[in-house]
């Protein structure tokens, strides 16, 4: 077998919302690539895991396989997890040569996939008076965190909204009330939350019940999973990893 199986791999949840999110994702690559072995993993609290979706892959027959991560910075799950999942397959099966992708953020497709659901949403780039909080989970990884920073200054640039900030569910500041503090601050009289997460869980939960809490009415922006350009960018990451012989194999 000469294609090898594109084997992409999210975080997981507990909430069944999560995991129908991501195969729908996955569903959007097929439509994209038909031809491809597209396979669905997760890395924990959902089913199958990495390591047993790498077990099938060897036992359909393949040679090779190409590790995505569903990710959107190089946080904890991106230099530990993945790898280790990887190295522990290998072990099991040394004839299998495993390359793994660069995770999905940044990247334009990312942005704008965000910004399409905020527009979704009902927020309008010429109103002046509009808040808008862009909501990530939060890492103790500072660089995953100025991702997301990043983000909503750019879409400060290109808007009338009275401000934009970064806000983080956990490990990471401002969270939700004060991001909010400092948009009124700026004279932001009405809130919008973008997504910077690709599934429904615990964590955006957390983000929209506290501008809820804290505003009158928020907009709030779903999450950005089985967005298209999501969908291509996950093939792009897998095109790479094909190509680019300094991607790990993992032995």
């Amino acid at each position: 077998m000469t294609t090898a199986p594109l084997v992409a791999v999210a975080h997981g949840s507990r909430d069944p919302r999560s995991a129908a999110t991501i195969h729908r994702l996955l569903g959007v690559v097929r439509a994209l690539r038909p031809e491809l072995d597209v396979r669905v993993a997760f890395l924990d609290l959902s089913q199958p895991l990495l390591g047993d979706v790498l077990d099938a892959v060897r036992a359909d027959g393949h040679r090779e396989a190409v590790v995505v991560p569903l990710l959107l910075g190089h946080a904890f799950h991106a230099r530990v997890d993945v790898p280790a999942a990887v190295a522990d397959a290998q072990q099991r099966h040394p004839d299998l040569r495993v390359r793994i992708g660069d995770v999905l953020g940044p990247d334009p497709r990312l942005d704008a996939a965000a910004w399409r659901r905020l527009l979704a949403a009902g927020a309008d780039p010429d109103d002046p008076e509009l808040g808008v909080l862009l909501a990530g989970a939060g890492s103790s990884h500072a660089p995953a965190n100025r991702l997301v920073a990043d983000v909503a200054a750019r879409w400060q640039s290109r808007t009338s909204w009275a401000g934009t900030v970064a806000t983080f569910a956990a490990a990471a500041a401002p969270d939700v009330p004060a991001a909010i503090a400092l948009l009124r601050a700026r004279g932001a009289r009405r809130f919008a939350v973008g997504s910077w997460f690709l599934a429904p869980g615990l964590l955006p939960d957390r983000i929209v019940e506290l501008a809820e809490a804290h505003s009158d009415a928020p907009l709030i922006a779903g999450p950005m999973a089985d967005d298209p350009g999501v969908a291509d960018l996950v093939l792009h990451r897998y095109d790479l990893a094909t190509v680019d012989a300094p991607l790990p194999v993992l032995a």
